[in-house]
């Protein structure tokens, strides 16, 4: 099953207590760091591991890490995003609530890195449960001196906050994020200016995923250029995969990037191949808001090698044939599923969770829903394909933050490739 970092220790028995978690090696990092590493060193390894962000834009966290602005004298802050709120995506959740300690590690090493003596972990609002295991954990470590004044002796001090959100799937993107945690009602900024130079009560903030800052202790542990020796060109390390939809083992699993994506799909240690004995139909890789891709083009590239579980071959195709790694939402589609159904499915969530800023948006995720309702209900026309795929276009690209491209790259890329269903819903009505 190729490396296993984040989950190595997860079947150990009271590993969500912090004495178990310190004898599997919990919080040798962070001794590590304070006593023989300076911030510098701690971002610096980072940066050389080829971390990218596991929230879904696979942007550098190192080099996210090096815009923040450190000429102000304004207080630093770092975000934990815990919204973790796209269909098909519970990688995060299951870390938080398996092995609470692994993320608070993280935490306080890339707070050290950073220079923040104050984090928040805005949490999902639907994850209440989470809550009392989190703050349980920051309770441990601060009877610990793992939090608190001077840590270890040391001149580093660090207080965590667990933040519950209201529920709404806007606050995934970070600058709402920022806004709700600020108490106001979460709409995503204008940027600029960025987080980085004013973000949390107008000061320099870094936002990054639950699975991002989890990582870093393991990094911290086995040097930055132990781990970019795993994975796959500029995808090192591993991830964590959230396997859903008509497969024999839905579940999270801990991938080396590089990983051929039909093992994935049809090895018994993922997977397990799609359920019933049915044929595969399609593929969403890396959660609801990206591309969708058919089974000819998720197993195959253009130059006939199988498709790798990596940032760039799951992106590479020709005529918009690719799609994206994403959060790691991985949902698969038998033959049996109707694509206009999920389709308009997925919609009626974009349509619900649109805040309704950016008219775009608030119109078109409402248009989108309205005819795909119209064709999955029998009153559709055929001229309805094309308005859906150019209500798609007209949002793409045109509002402050992802959610626009969210909602209609779902449409477009269904369309791309299964317009015959499309049809058939006209025909067959």
């Amino acid at each position: 099953m190729g490396s296993s970092i984040l989950l190595a220790n997860i079947g150990v028995p009271g590993i969500r207590n912090l004495k178990a978690y310190r004898a599997s090696g919990g919080y040798s990092a962070v001794e590590k760091a304070l006593r023989e590493m300076t911030p510098a060193q701690v971002a610096q390894e980072v940066t050389r591991s080829g971390l990218r962000g596991r929230g879904g834009a696979g942007f550098p966290t190192g080099l996210k890490w090096s815009f923040l602005d450190r000429k102000t004298d304004k207080p630093r802050y770092l975000v934990c995003n815990a919204d973790e709120s796209e269909p098909g995506t519970f990688k995060d959740r299951f870390l938080m609530d398996k092995i609470p300690h692994l993320l608070i590690e993280g935490l306080i090493l890339s707070s050290y890195a950073l220079g923040v003596n104050n984090c928040y972990i805005y949490i999902r609002g639907e994850f209440k449960y989470l809550v009392g295991i989190l703050e349980k954990a920051i309770r441990e470590a601060h009877q610990n001196r793992f939090l608190g004044e001077k840590i270890l002796g040391s001149d580093f001090s660090l207080n965590i906050f667990v933040h519950p959100g209201a529920g709404a799937y806007i606050c995934g993107e970070e600058t709402a994020l920022l806004e709700s945690l600020e108490g106001k009602r979460g709409n995503p900024r204008i940027k600029p200016p960025f987080p980085a130079f004013k973000g949390l009560y107008g000061c320099p903030t870094v936002v990054n995923n639950v699975e991002t800052l989890a990582t870093v202790g393991p990094i911290i542990s086995m040097g930055g250029e132990e781990y970019a020796k795993i994975g796959k060109g500029k995808s090192t390390g591993t991830k964590l995969i959230s396997a859903c939809g008509n497969i024999n083992n839905p579940g999270v699993y801990e991938i080396e990037m590089g990983l051929l994506l039909d093992d994935f799909i049809y090895s018994p240690a993922y997977c397990g191949g799609i359920a019933k004995g049915k044929k595969l139909k399609a593929v969403i890789p890396g959660g609801s808001s990206v591309p969708i891709l058919p089974a000819d083009l998720i197993l195959r590239t253009l130059n006939g090698q199988k498709r790798l579980m990596t940032y760039e071959s799951l992106a590479e195709g020709e005529f918009a044939s690719g799609t994206m790694l994403g959060s790691g939402g991985f949902i698969v589609f038998d033959e049996d599923a109707c694509i206009v159904r999920n389709t308009w499915n997925l919609t009626r969530f974009y349509r619900h969770e649109s805040c309704g800023q950016c008219s775009p948006c608030r119109e078109g995720t409402s248009w989108m829903e309205n005819v795909l309702y119209r064709l999955e209900h029998g009153s559709g026309k055929l001229s309805d394909i094309d308005l859906l795929v150019r209500v798609a276009k007209n949002i793409e690209g045109n509002t402050i933050c992802p959610l626009g491209d969210a909602a209609a790259w779902p449409v477009a890329s269904a369309i791309r490739h299964f317009r015959h269903e499309f049809e058939e819903h006209v025909k067959n009505a």
